[in-house]
């Protein structure tokens, strides 16, 4: 796998995404190379105007361990939400239980 953590928020009551995601790649080459392919990338399977844009998350929201601390606990994890609402995990790409939280949600 090239990547190891996908989140693409979602509005709950219209289960429509954001327009935006959160995408840990695993090493340097691949996060330049993802880069080059979206950055400005056009080709929806939909008809739409929207342009891709591609940007670095701040230093203490980068890597596996950092975007797993940030939801590990978050409410999104919380019983209630859906599995396909929650961020994603993966070993070697296959998706992977997201390891437990540490506080009461």
């Amino acid at each position: 796998g090239r990547y190891d953590f996908m989140y693409f928020p979602t509005d709950f009551r219209t289960a429509s995404s954001l327009g935006f995601a959160f995408v840990n790649l695993a090493s340097p080459a691949d996060a330049t190379r993802f880069r080059a392919h979206f950055g400005g990338f056009r080709q929806w399977a939909a008809r739409t105007s929207k342009v891709c844009n591609v940007s670095w998350a701040s230093a203490d929201q980068q890597g596996l361990e950092a975007n797993i601390e940030r939801y590990r606990n978050s409410s999104v994890m919380h019983g209630s939400v859906a599995d396909e609402h929650r961020p994603l995990y993966l070993v070697n790409g296959v998706p992977v239980k997201f390891p437990k939280k540490t506080k009461r949600l």
